[in-house]
């Protein structure tokens, strides 16, 4: 073979002949220009000639293949843009009416969009800020410094004691009040702030604006602003200038509130100033939800709150009273918080101000209903979205509580542990609104629904609405829920279907809503229009919710963590594995692996012959954690990650009490019961052995927040006394295997419950601010505890190989959870919280093959792994 010369080799090319040419695919890249010979320089005159004519005919080959190929290209292009083209005019025709597979719709299509001039509004976004009003204070940053501040004065129990009420009234209107209106020079108030339990007072009085600029115009003849301080380096300045200030003109008064809680001296102060404090003690209970403190979310209220002024301007004089949704409400008390700027911003419609229903004031169905209706005249938007309901009491209707509970969690203590990911949950709201062309058509849409889906993570989800329910006058609210952010979003599917039942349905069209688009909206709403339906979807900002944590069964593994198989044991260079360990995985709310919980039963080998694993001693049968997921070799058989996290002891209990156990994070479990036979007379303590005054309680059942009510239906009504001691009996069985953890602060003296669990399913839901494997180590104590003292598996401890589990995504334990004063005929137990009905959403998929494991252990498992004798001694004995 000739060698070529180096400057004959092109390294930047745009043709691969290699591609081209099937005899040699590994030709390198060229580049066909003149500038670089191909041709070997010590060649001979023929060779040469032979070469060069080899390189004419390829590259005459090249450029009749790059031809055919443009052409073909330019006929694709030309035949897509004809496709296009003919779908354009089908879809002018499908409008005209003139071509469509379904008549109904034909004959909708055919309506025109006309809206009346009366009921045609703007979007928020497109109404000018010259027609609304001028706000001069940041109304986000202050909702988020007032809504912090309320929060912490609602855990304050000492400051809504009588007499520190008292004289807090009497600080804040005999000493406050006239140092405040010294300071004020013009109407800039001064950089300072008053103590907590003045700056309290201020901020009640300062709800009522009417009584608070009367009260300021007849002692100081002005009104008496607030500064606007909303971050905490200038909120520490001010707060040391007033102390200064305060102690120079009261050197007998101190700066802070240090009267005795439960002194019975009475104080003399004024009688309105205290019933305003009174009235607006729980006012952070209305605006206690997390998301209230995201930035988006205020934003979006501040907007609203803007075309609510901007609503009343138009209809002062038709309408006597508007209601305020929670967003409005929270803006306009933190606008009003501010005297002279909430004086100056609506000097022109100060009178009409009164219209508005107060935060604790009771509300009737026709005022809600008016507001509503001018709202959706004005905006063209549902009145009420996610995050923006309503917050007073409506008159004749019994509330509803919302099924989720979350609280503002300052930190989690769980970002230790990397396998835990965090559970983010928002609200989402849906409504619905017929175009004004199908009102004459309700014959023609009854046979047609919607159906809501989600993306992700509940792929069963299919709620149903019939179109014939919804009108073209209003907007009505189709589906209120929570969901998680992992589920990406929702579909609104339009369906038709020929029968009376929605077997036969088909899909005619859908709208999809994801969760970062409406993160980007406007007012975090977006709008779809299918088939003529208008569809406007509104989430809250994802906040963190609760921790979901679920152990099921595994295989028995060894002391090294590695699981008890012949793939090990060859791994293993056919060493026996030595140690025998009950095996749990613990599954997140997604069915992420996080924790691998062992519980040790026997020691020694396995070895054909006679030689079997017996049972460890008592106080060696420990519990350990291990945090992270299986490191997998084969299949489902794997190997425990090496990191141990938490382990639980059992160890020699007090007297009267009948079984303890030893943690690793310094805690120790006692428990007692009063019969063998039941858990009713079961108690618990809990205490650290650093702090002997206990701050945790154990409470059996659901408390507090979890506490389930009965429904009283008609048909229970009259029941009769054994048919209600049954149903006791009932509640009773409902109960067992529950216990909430409820912590004691300095900001919640009365208790708060942090988790809840249930030992028998081996179940935990947490807030963020507890350990998950504290928990884990409680939850599981408890069960080994409870099989021990009934001697029997009450848990189904004795189980040792992994059960079918539902499919990730076609129904993830609370992904989706239905507000019932939406859809209260839907009573799925997977769109309710777990523990409304636990042992139907924790349950197996394959139950049957559970039952199997619960009747004939022996029969399923290899002796290789231990007898049943062995587990049976090691859990029950």
């Amino acid at each position: 073979m000739v060698p070529f010369s180096s400057s004959s080799i092109a390294l930047n090319a745009t043709w691969n002949l290699g591609s081209i040419f099937t005899t040699n695919s590994s030709v390198n890249p060229i580049r066909l220009t003149s500038r670089f010979p191909l041709v070997p320089t010590s060649c001979s005159v023929p060779m040469k000639l032979m070469m060069m004519k080899k390189r004419k005919m390829r590259l005459q080959m090249i450029r009749m293949r790059m031809e055919v190929r443009r052409k073909m290209d330019l006929v694709r292009m030309m035949n897509s843009k004809e496709k296009g083209k003919e779908r354009k005019k089908e879809r002018k025709k499908e409008r005209a009416g003139h071509t469509c597979k379904f008549p109904n719709i034909s004959a909708r299509l055919t309506m025109s969009r006309e809206i009346s001039g009366s009921t045609v509004g703007k979007s928020l976004s497109e109404i000018s800020e010259a027609a609304t009003t001028r706000l001069s204070v940041d109304l986000v940053s202050a909702t988020r410094r007032n809504l912090e501040f309320l929060r912490i004065v609602s855990g304050w129990q000492w400051l809504h004691q009588r007499s520190t009420t008292l004289e807090a009234v009497r600080r804040y209107d005999e000493l406050w009040m006239p140092l405040i209106a010294d300071l004020t020079v013009g109407s800039t108030p001064p950089m300072v702030l008053p103590p907590v339990d003045v700056e309290w007072v201020w901020f009640c009085h300062t709800l009522n604006p009417v009584s608070y600029r009367q009260y300021c115009e007849s002692r100081f003849s002005k009104l008496i602003g607030k500064p606007a301080i909303f971050d905490e380096e200038n909120k520490e300045y001010a707060l040391m200038r007033c102390r200064d200030v305060w102690v120079d003109r009261y050197p007998t008064e101190p700066f802070e509130n240090e009267v005795d809680s439960y002194s019975e001296e009475q104080i003399l102060v004024k009688e309105d100033l205290l019933n305003e404090v009174k009235k607006h003690r729980f006012l952070y209970s209305k605006f206690s939800e997390p998301y209230l403190c995201e930035m988006l979310y205020l934003t979006a209220a501040r907007q609203r709150y803007k075309g609510f002024l901007y609503v009343m301007q138009r209809f002062r004089d038709s309408c006597p009273r508007f209601v305020p949704t929670v967003d409005i409400l929270l803006i306009l008390l933190i606008h009003q918080s501010y005297p002279t700027v909430y004086a100056e911003d609506l000097k022109e419609m100060w009178v009409d101000m009164g219209k508005i229903v107060g935060a604790w004031e009771t509300v009737k169905e026709k005022e809600l209903e008016s507001t509503k209706k001018l709202w959706e005249r004005t905006v063209d938007q549902p009145y009420e979205k996610a995050g923006g309901g309503l917050s007073m009491e409506l008159e004749r209707v019994v509330p509803v509580k919302p099924p989720v509970y979350w609280e503002v969690s300052e930190t989690d203590v769980n970002s230790k542990y990397k396998s835990m990911v965090p559970r983010f949950l928002l609200e989402v709201c849906v409504s619905v609104r017929l175009n004004t062309g199908m009102k004459t058509l309700k014959d023609g849409i009854k046979h047609e629904f919607l159906r809501l889906r989600v993306i992700r993570c509940h792929r069963e989800l299919k709620l149903d609405k019939q179109i014939s329910d919804f009108t073209h006058d209003s907007w009505q609210k189709a589906w209120y829920l929570y969901g998680e952010f992992g589920t990406k979003g929702l579909t609104v599917e339009l369906h038709g279907r020929g029968g009376l039942c929605f077997s036969g349905s088909k899909l005619l069209d859908a709208r999809t809503f994801y969760w970062n688009d409406l993160l980007r909206a406007p007012s975090l709403t977006l709008e779809r229009e299918v088939d003529q339906v208008r569809i406007v979807a509104s989430i809250t900002p994802p906040v963190q919710a609760t921790y979901l944590l679920k152990c099921v069964p595994d295989r028995v593994t060894d002391d090294s963590g590695a699981m008890v198989s012949d793939v090990i044991l060859k791994l293993n260079n056919y060493r026996p594995q030595e140690g025998r360990w009950l095996s749990r995985t613990v599954l997140n709310h997604a069915g992420r692996e996080c924790f691998v919980v062992r519980i040790r039963v026997g020691g020694g080998f396995w070895r054909r012959g006679g030689e079997t694993p017996s049972a460890v001693k008592w106080e060696d049968r420990i519990i350990e954690i291990r945090e992270g997921s299986w490191s997998y070799v084969a299949g489902s058989i794997g190997r425990a990650p090496e990191k141990v996290v938490g382990t639980a002891t059992p160890k020699e209990p007090p007297e009267q009490w009948q079984a303890a156990w030893h943690f690793s994070t310094g805690d120790e479990l006692m428990i007692s019961w009063g019969s063998s036979t039941s858990t009713s007379g079961m108690s618990f303590c809990l205490r650290n052995q650093t702090s002997l005054d206990s701050s945790v309680m154990l409470l059996r059942g659901r408390k507090m927040q979890y506490q389930v009510k009965a429904s009283n239906s008609a048909s229970k009504s009259n029941d009769k006394q054994p048919e209600s001691n049954e149903r006791e009996g009932d509640k009773e069985d409902d109960e067992e295997g529950f216990v909430t953890l409820i912590r004691f602060t300095d900001e919640n003296p009365t208790g708060r419950a942090t988790a809840l669990l249930n030992w028998k399913l081996l179940v935990v839901e947490l807030m963020p601010e507890e350990d998950a494997v504290f928990l884990l180590l409680l939850c599981v104590s408890i069960l080994r505890s409870v099989s021990e003292m009934r001697k029997q598996d009450v848990g189904c401890l004795l189980i040792r190989r992994r059960l079918k589990e539902a499919r990730i995504g076609a129904r993830d334990w609370g992904s989706i959870v239905l507000h019932p004063s939406c859809s209260p005929s839907i009573s799925s137990p997977y769109l309710q919280p777990w523990h409304w009905n636990a042992n139907l959403v924790m349950a197996a998929s394959d139950a049957a093959a559970a039952g199997n494991f619960t009747r004939q252990p022996a029969l399923n498992y290899s002796p290789v792994g231990g007898g049943d004798k062995l587990y049976k001694r090691g859990i029950i004995a």
